[in-house]
C-alpha cells in the first residue's frame, strides 16, 4: 500500500515523514548517509581517492603532466577539474559529450579550487616562464544517489592529497628538465574546502545530504563550501526556493561541524596508509 503512495503521490509521501522529523530512509533531517573514503585506489594515476556517500560512489585520479606556463602568468601552473556522469551511473544520463549537469559540476569544482585556494598554482611553478606543473583531475561518478557536489569535492580533496609529485630539474647545459622519480614530494595543500549540500522542501524545510529522489522533489537546493577555519569559501544555489538569512547561517553553522567530520575522516584514513 505504501509502495503504491509512494508513486502516485511522492511528495505527499515525503511530507508526511518530515511532519515527524525523519525521511523515508530512516534518517533525521540533519543526518548524513554513511561516508567512506578509500586513498590510492589508482595505481595509474598520481593520486586517487574513491568516495561513497551512501550509494553515491565518486572515483578521483589525478594526472600530473609537465607543460609551459601560459605568458600571461609565467610562475603559475595549472590545474584541470573534470566531472564525468556516465550513463552506467543512472538511467537519467546519456553517453557522449557532458550534459548540463556535468558541466555545471566540472565549473563548480574549478570555482572550489580558485576560492578557497586549496592549492596555490605558484606552488604548481617549477621554472618561472619555463616549466610548471598540469593536474588533470578527473572525478568519475560510478553511482549517482545524489548530492554528487559534496561526494566531489571530498574525493578531490582526498586524491589532491594522495599525490606524490617527482623532482624536476632544468639542466642549465641543456636547458631540458630532468625528472627524478626516486625523489618524491606531496603536494603542498593549503586549505581543505568541504562541500555540504542542503535540499530545500516546501519553500522553509532544509535537510542534508539529499538522495537523487529527494533532490527531484524538493524546491531548491543550497551548497555551502568552507574550510578548516570556519571560512566561507563557496556558496551555490542554482535557483529554486529563497533562503532567508537566517536559514544560509543556519545551513553555514551546520556545513562547519561537518567540515571537522570530513577532515577527521580523510586524517584517519591518511595515517592508516603512512608508512610508519
Amino acid at each position: 500500500m505504501a509502495a503504491a503512495f509512494k508513486t502516485v503521490e511522492p511528495l505527499e509521501y515525503y511530507r508526511r515523514f518530515l511532519k515527524e522529523n525523519c525521511r523515508p530512509d530512516g534518517r533525521e533531517l540533519g543526518e548524513f548517509r554513511t561516508t567512506t573514503v578509500n586513498i590510492g585506489s589508482i595505481t595509474t594515476a598520481d593520486g586517487s581517492a574513491l568516495v561513497k556517500l551512501g550509494n553515491t560512489t565518486v572515483i578521483c585520479g589525478v594526472k600530473a603532466e609537465l607543460a609551459a606556463p601560459a605568458v600571461d602568468s609565467a610562475n603559475k601552473g595549472y590545474i584541470v577539474p573534470n566531472v564525468e556522469l556516465p550513463s552506467l551511473c543512472a538511467e537519467r544520463f546519456r553517453s557522449g559529450p557532458p550534459g548540463e549537469e556535468a558541466q555545471a559540476a566540472s565549473q563548480f569544482i574549478a570555482d572550489v579550487i580558485e576560492n578557497s585556494q586549496m592549492i596555490m598554482k605558484e606552488d604548481l611553478c617549477i621554472a618561472n616562464g619555463k616549466l610548471a606543473w598540469v593536474l588533470y583531475c578527473d572525478i568519475i561518478c560510478l553511482d549517482y544517489d545524489g548530492n554528487l557536489l559534496d561526494a566531489s569535492v571530498f574525493a578531490l580533496l582526498a586524491a589532491l592529497k594522495n599525490v606524490q609529485l617527482p623532482l624536476v630539474t632544468i639542466n642549465e647545459e641543456t636547458g631540458l628538465s630532468e625528472v627524478n622519480l626516486k625523489q618524491k614530494n606531496p603536494l603542498i595543500i593549503r586549505k581543505h574546502p568541504v562541500a555540504t549540500s542542503f535540499a530545500i522542501f516546501d519553500d522553509t524545510l532544509l535537510i542534508v545530504d539529499p538522495t537523487a529522489e529527494e533532490e527531484d522533489l524538493a524546491t531548491g537546493t543550497v551548497t555551502i563550501v568552507t574550510d578548516e577555519e570556519g571560512r566561507l569559501c563557496s556558496v551555490h544555489k542554482p535557483g529554486g526556493s529563497p533562503l532567508t538569512g537566517a536559514k544560509l547561517q543556519d545551513c553555514i553553522t551546520r556545513a562547519i561541524t561537518r567540515h571537522k567530520e570530513v577532515k577527521k575522516l580523510i586524517d584517519k584514513v591518511i595515517k592508516s596508509i603512512t608508512p610508519k
